[in-house]
């Protein structure tokens, strides 16, 4: 019995979802929803954490220390905009920024890439550009 129960804890409250509902759920909670720490140990596998962003550490605790921490003490919030998914790899394309009641924050349109193995985010990338308040075309950055 102990070692059915031993299995039963090591399965993720993520088993039978698709990598790209893992990520969507995890970036919701985390960034739109504004819990990261609970996002974290949710989504976030304890045992391998590999971040590509040269401002973070490696590992879950890195990522509630910093990224985590950061999110709660400030007004950072993001808007997902879109989410592609190619096997174990997900994209967010989403729209952040630091003082969403400020009209002036224009914030930055960012892509940040997940891969998920067993039911856990395990590696992060990504990329972020600021939304220019004079572009120069029509288009928007979503």
């Amino acid at each position: 019995m102990l070692v059915f129960l031993s299995a039963l804890a090591a399965i993720p409250a993520t088993a039978g979802q698709t990598p790209k509902q893992i990520v969507t759920a995890f970036f919701d909670l985390a960034f739109v929803q504004r819990k990261p720490v609970e996002a974290a140990r949710k989504y976030i596998s304890a045992d391998q954490y590999i971040q590509h962003n040269p401002g973070g550490a490696d590992g879950r605790a890195a990522f509630i220390a910093g990224f985590a921490a950061y999110v709660e003490k400030t007004n950072f919030r993001c808007d997902i905009k879109r989410v592609i998914a190619e096997g174990n790899l997900v994209v967010v394309h989403n729209h952040c920024k630091e003082n969403p009641a400020e009209a002036s924050d224009r914030g930055s349109a960012v892509v940040d890439i997940f891969r998920v193995d067993k039911g856990l985010i395990v590696e992060h990338w990504d990329v972020e550009q600021a939304v220019p308040s004079k572009p120069k075309n029509r288009n928007t950055m979503f």
